[in-house]
């Protein structure tokens, strides 16, 4: 999808779908410009020789994933509203038009999930910890359970290779 901006007469240059905006998920740029509107852009290349121009129109705001990041550092607790589940993972809106995702592997430590809807059902607001926001790819990694601390570190601890157990109460020797 792609739209066609006059920069002088006989001139065109070209805004790929991609280039109109940080978030929003747009089916048609009609649905959001009309013919004849002006608007701000950027230049992102000139290429005489295929007689091309691209322009970007999100390039002419701050990167909302910049802000992002800086505004929830690793390691941050954040809460959210399920929007959507996957077999891969739970989708949770934390910013306007900005989810995070909590992958399948980042939801409980002790139990197998076989899909997330066992633990969660849209609509619900929800606690995680921010794993990584990739600025570049435009990702936003969340985890459940590492709110917890892992109960493997803790059971290293107390119990090694070749201790055996005592039924009756239940300790390591």
């Amino acid at each position: 999808m792609v739209f066609l901006l006059n920069l002088e007469l006989g001139v065109e240059g070209l805004v790929h779908i991609s280039e109109m905006y940080w978030t929003r998920e747009m089916k048609h740029p009609s649905k959001v410009l009309n013919i004849g509107e002006v608007i701000d852009i950027v230049i992102l290349e000139v290429n005489p020789q295929n007689k091309r121009i691209s322009l970007s129109m999100k390039q002419t705001t701050p990167n909302p994933w910049e802000k992002l990041k800086e505004k929830y550092p690793a390691g941050t607790v954040v809460k959210g509203i399920v929007r959507n589940i996957t077999n891969f993972g739970v989708f949770v809106g934390i910013e306007e038009k900005i989810d995070g995702l909590i992958h399948v592997s980042d939801i409980s430590w002790k139990h197998r999930v076989n899909h997330p809807s066992e633990f969660f059902k849209k609509g619900q607001e929800v606690e995680a910890v921010v794993l990584n926001i990739d600025v570049e790819n435009e990702k936003f990694s969340l985890g459940i359970k590492q709110i917890e601390k892992n109960p493997w570190d803790e059971l290293s601890k107390k119990i090694c290779a070749g201790q055996c157990r005592n039924r009756q109460d239940n300790q390591f020797y």
